[in-house]
């Protein structure tokens, strides 16, 4: 078969192909209106990067002047915002579990004089641990006001006993930590989420969408006439069948990373050519694996189901959540199986790091390996496309 034959058919199956997209409102919905409305919805709903003004309750039973300016303080945290005060624990707990608050402060009777008298006095904090984001948020802020606490009552206690407030101030905290977080200064979730989130959902719509294509041929009967329009040569079929797919999904994706990196900002520290690329290699490697999942499984119930699955498993086990490493053993070598997980390696050496492509190899060498997943199923996909009967 010559090149110029090879061209020609190809062009001829990517026609057909934009024909049956044109003539389904499915496609135009998964391809570009859900990508659109994701990369807005995503980017939009943690614009603020952090939430802020999460409602904290305060039981103050001590009631003091130094309690009440603690309070004061806490409610000057960009994360925290009192907005009520309760006179028992067990009132502060019912408004936590009827979703009122997320956390609350506890300063019992007597804090204020047993911490002048050197008494070591406690307090207490409670923070909703089933909203994880702000759970933490919360716990931390309130961690940092107990330390900040202990150093306002120590050092009332060492003026008291004479000491100049500078000789305070040295003994309280001799060292002074300066910190500075590295790639992502402002601590924005955007910055962390967004880049993957996104990717993964259009990743997903791949996995789908190419599992569509292919078994609504067989599912309405034409796909015979699809493979003789390819002169019966199934590699030649799937080329021409998902060249529009391709440009139109990369398109999606070259756009997500203009508008992350080009309008919004967010730290690319190698560049955008190699996120470009990386988007790329995660197109091709979703439709292969797509191919790779209709071949192992030539139904297209099951071969939707398995597509859905994979996708929304690679959000867990990606690591952007909840890093690789301290997983189970047995779930660190099954997220190599995920392309996802390839890609947020690449998305952090390049845009977060910022180090050369080469250090970037083995995610992008399994992005290659993705790409030949079809050729293994072949033949078994063949006989599904050529021989199988779609059943209602």
């Amino acid at each position: 078969m010559t090149m110029q034959t090879i061209t020609h058919r190809i062009g001829r199956l990517a026609l057909r192909e934009g024909k049956r997209m044109c003539s389904r409102p499915l496609y135009v919905f998964c391809m570009v209106i859900a990508p659109l409305f994701c990369y807005i919805f995503f980017t939009t709903l943690m614009s603020n990067g952090l939430p802020t003004n999460l409602p904290v309750g305060v039981v103050d039973q001590d009631n003091t002047s130094t309690t009440r300016a603690i309070v004061r303080q806490m409610d000057v945290f960009q994360q925290t915002h009192i907005v009520a005060r309760y006179p028992d624990v067990t009132e502060a707990r019912h408004a936590m579990q009827r979703g009122e608050i997320y956390a609350f402060y506890y300063i019992p009777h007597g804090t204020t004089e047993d911490a002048i008298a050197n008494r070591q006095p406690r307090v207490s904090f409670y923070t909703n641990g089933a909203y994880l984001i702000a759970g933490s948020l919360l716990y931390k802020d309130l961690l940092t006001m107990s330390v900040l606490a202990n150093a306002a009552v120590g050092q009332q206690t060492l003026l008291a006993h004479g000491a100049t407030e500078r000789q305070a101030l040295g003994f309280l905290q001799p060292i002074v930590i300066d910190t500075h977080p590295l790639n992502n200064p402002w601590l924005n979730y955007s910055v962390y989420l967004s880049n993957t989130l996104i990717p993964g959902i259009l990743m997903l719509l791949i996995f789908l969408v190419t599992v569509y294509a292919i078994g609504s041929e067989v599912k309405e009967g034409t796909a015979h006439e699809w493979i003789h329009t390819a002169g019966d040569n199934l590699p030649l079929a799937l080329a021409g069948k998902l060249l529009p797919h391709t440009i139109i999904f990369t398109v999606m994706a070259a756009g997500y990373d203009v508008y992350l990196y080009g309008v919004l900002g967010y730290p690319c520290n190698s560049g955008i050519g190699p996120m470009l690329l990386a988007a790329l290699l995660l197109v091709l490697a979703s439709q292969s694996f797509g191919i790779f999942l209709y071949g192992l499984l030539p139904s297209l119930r099951f071969a939707l189901s398995a597509a859905s699955l994979w996708g929304v498993l690679s959000f867990s086990i990606s690591g952007f959540s909840f890093p690789v490493m301290a997983m189970h053993p047995t779930l660190q070598a099954l997220s190599i199986l995920f392309p996802l997980r390839h890609y947020f390696l690449i998305y952090v050496d390049q845009a977060l790091n910022g180090y050369s492509l080469a250090y970037s190899w083995q995610p992008l060498l399994a992005l290659l390996i993705f790409t030949l997943l079809p050729l293994f199923i072949l033949k078994r996909l063949h006989n599904a496309i050529v021989y199988y009967r779609y059943i209602p």
